[in-house]
């Protein structure tokens, strides 16, 4: 003991000024030198991630933080064994790494009140979500427009048991005017007026297009206006591809009582592909990752030197897929396989198998070895050891996992869908594209009540399989 005091003692003893100059030529080095080896690794660490950074970010005032640590670090090695405090490097640091990452992400706060009409058009709606709706009948007429206008274009004239629509011109260029004239039609009552486009989306054309159109019906049940082809009906790069758009024509009876809405039922549909594709994914990942969890269990597999390969093999292949999200994953299945709720399920089911894996594998190498050691003892073998000593004390951890798993899976799902995974989050992303933020709305609820609900029972669950 006293001859590894006297070492610490002499190395502390070196010249703090031949130390200052160390770390001047490099930072960390004087540190090295008079013996402080990890703090001078920490202190070379903590410098150059500074000068990496600001030299990265291209900003000259910014180069005040690199400036100030090697001060710093200079000053500290003059002080050892006490050194400098840590707690001045560390604000100067955190300062920089605030500062930049603030004027890298561009934050504005101004900007969310900066236009509070727009803010209104977006809330305003959300606060009356579309589930529920009044029961109606409601009748629905279209008629064909072209968009642009080709050599031939079809006529634009459509009937439907006793209605009849037709447009004039049959075709037209974004922003012309169309004549629409219809006949058939309920008598003396509200109509309303829409632009469809050629994927199905519904545009408004009252009030420079953002309110609905509504025109009564004459005596005789007819109507005649004219709409403006808006600017979004051609939704291609391409101007020269022709479009088959249409004119819609709607009318809405009142009948009393409430009723899902066309939008509430696409939710309770999205739900559904959202839970039974996250309940797959979880069940198939659970099950492949089980047997590999064996394989990457250090306690396991670390007898011989084949066994450790293919541990090192397992686990760096679970590092990577796990390290890869699954919403990357869906946009390579989706290509792969088409839109839909199969390639979110085998991109939640790549992603489940390397978590679960890994965390399985992990609560084997936190058993209690006791058991193992006995069962090998008799000689048994290594999948007798697995079946007679690892399984019984892991099987509460792995369902509480999975099941927790799942959760993780519900809420990913969700996301999944903006990339054409399916589910919920692929309605979602359709109504944000569209503008409907009342059926945005209404998915937001939907989502927060079976993620509530999802997290009781399963809280409930792990609480009593613990």
């Amino acid at each position: 003991m006293a001859s590894s005091t006297k070492a610490v003692t002499k190395s502390h003893a070196k010249s703090p000024w031949v130390a200052a100059l160390l770390s001047l030529i490099i930072p960390g080095l004087g540190q090295v030198w008079r013996g402080e080896v990890r703090r001078g690794i920490a202190v070379f660490l903590t410098f150059a991630s500074a000068l990496i950074t600001t030299l990265w970010y291209g900003v000259p005032s910014w180069y005040l933080a690199p400036i100030a640590l090697w001060v710093w670090n200079i000053w500290d090695a003059i002080q050892l064994p006490k050194g400098a405090p840590i707690i001045i490097a560390s604000l100067i640091w955190l300062v920089m790494a605030y500062g930049i990452g603030w004027q890298v992400t561009q934050i504005n706060m101004t900007a969310l009140f900066s236009n509070p009409e727009r803010a209104a058009s977006i809330l305003r709606p959300m606060l009356n979500p579309d589930f529920i709706a009044t029961r109606e009948n409601v009748s629905e007429y279209w008629v064909p427009v072209q968009v642009p206008c080709s050599l031939q274009p079809p006529k634009a004239e459509k009937s439907f048991d006793g209605v009849h629509i037709v447009a004039t011109p049959d075709c037209a260029n974004i922003n012309e005017a169309i004549l629409v004239m219809a006949e058939g039609l309920r008598p003396n009552f509200p109509t309303e007026i829409s632009w469809i486009t050629s994927t199905g989306g519904v545009l408004m054309l009252g009030e420079n297009h953002s309110k609905v159109m509504i025109i009564s019906t004459d005596e005789e049940g007819r109507l005649s206006f004219i709409v403006q082809v808006p600017s979004s009906a051609q939704l291609v790069p391409d101007p020269s591809i022709f479009l088959m758009n249409k004119i819609g024509v709607t009318q809405r009876e009142t009948l009393g009582g409430i009723t899902i809405s066309n939008n509430g039922k696409y939710i309770i549909q999205g739900i559904f592909e959202t839970l039974a594709l996250a309940l797959l994914a979880t069940i198939f990942g659970a099950i492949f990752a089980f047997p590999l969890s064996f394989l990457a269990a250090r306690n396991l597999m670390s007898s011989n030197p084949f066994s450790m390969i293919v541990y090192t093999i397992v686990r760096t292949f679970m590092n990577i897929f796990r390290s890869i999200e699954a919403l990357i994953m869906a946009i390579i299945f989706v290509v792969i396989v088409g839109l839909g709720p199969f390639p979110g399920m085998l991109a939640l089911t790549v992603h489940t198998i390397a978590a679960l894996g890994k965390l399985y594998s992990e609560v084997i190498e936190g058993i209690d070895p006791g058991p193992i050691e006995a069962v090998h003892a008799t000689g048994a073998t290594w999948m007798q050891v697995v079946r007679y000593a690892v399984i019984p004390q892991i099987v509460p951890p792995f369902t509480a996992l999975t099941i927790y798993r799942w959760d993780i899976n519900v809420r990913s799902s969700t996301i999944i869908g903006f990339v054409g995974g399916g589910g919920i989050g692929f309605y979602l992303w359709q109504w944000i594209l569209l503008g409907d933020y009342r059926a945005v709305s209404a998915a937001f609820i939907a989502i927060a009540i079976v993620i509530i609900i999802m997290d009781f029972f399963s809280a409930k669950l792990r609480a009593q399989i613990m």
